[in-house]
């Protein structure tokens, strides 16, 4: 299989590029420095200098996760309606699509140990998403979540709807209920929004 070549003007970009391919295909299990460096056409020494360890680099592809996530969620925003609902169905739609583009990176940000969650730009980046929501939410209900414990409620229900899906079509498990495989895009995006939906409804 022929791929395409990297350009290595910016290094630490092209590293987690290759890394984000070797996580696509050999999983968190068989994932190294090495291979990654393998796969960049550069030395073994590469990835450690720019990202420490094997950790380093989970962390900074996983904080990159994050950042192309809202990228996602933004472009469903961009289409869909202004008002507080359609947009934070839109954003639903956008984190549904991040995570059946990219199974093994949304693994990675959610629910793997690996990455340092205390680092500045993992915990920066997955803040934002947070604090996406805790606007959406907010612009629905009319009341912060960080003060109102019922809007709290609320975003967390809108949470888990999101990402349970996303989690459900992902390892497979939506399959047989929903037959998704088998849907034309317009259905398959007619029939997600019509689930996403209901957590519109959180903010009454």
């Amino acid at each position: 299989m022929n791929r395409q070549p990297y350009h290595h003007g910016n290094l630490p970009s092209a590293l987690l590029q290759a890394a984000e391919e070797e996580l696509a295909l050999h999983g968190i299990e068989r994932f190294s420095l090495r291979a990654v460096a393998k796969r960049a056409g550069v030395s073994h020494a590469a990835p450690a200098h720019h990202f420490r360890d094997l950790r380093g680099m989970l962390t900074a592809l996983a904080a990159r996760g994050y950042e192309r996530l809202l990228a996602f969620q933004g472009r469903r925003q961009a289409a869909a309606a202004p008002d507080p609902r359609a947009r934070i169905v839109a954003s639903g739609l956008g984190y549904i699509d991040f995570a059946i583009a990219h199974p093994a990176l949304f693994r990675l940000m959610f629910a793997s140990d690996r990455p340092d969650r205390d680092d500045p730009r993992f915990a920066t980046a997955s803040l934002q998403t947070f604090e996406k929501l805790v606007a959406e939410t907010e612009a629905i209900a009319n009341r912060n979540p960080y003060r109102d414990p019922a809007a709290m409620k609320d975003l967390m229900a809108s949470w888990a709807l999101v990402h349970g899906l996303a989690e459900l079509i992902v390892s497979g498990r939506a399959e047989r209920p929903l037959g998704l495989s088998a849907l034309q895009d317009d259905e398959r995006d007619a029939l997600l929004t019509d689930i996403v939906q209901r957590l519109a409804s959180a903010g009454g």
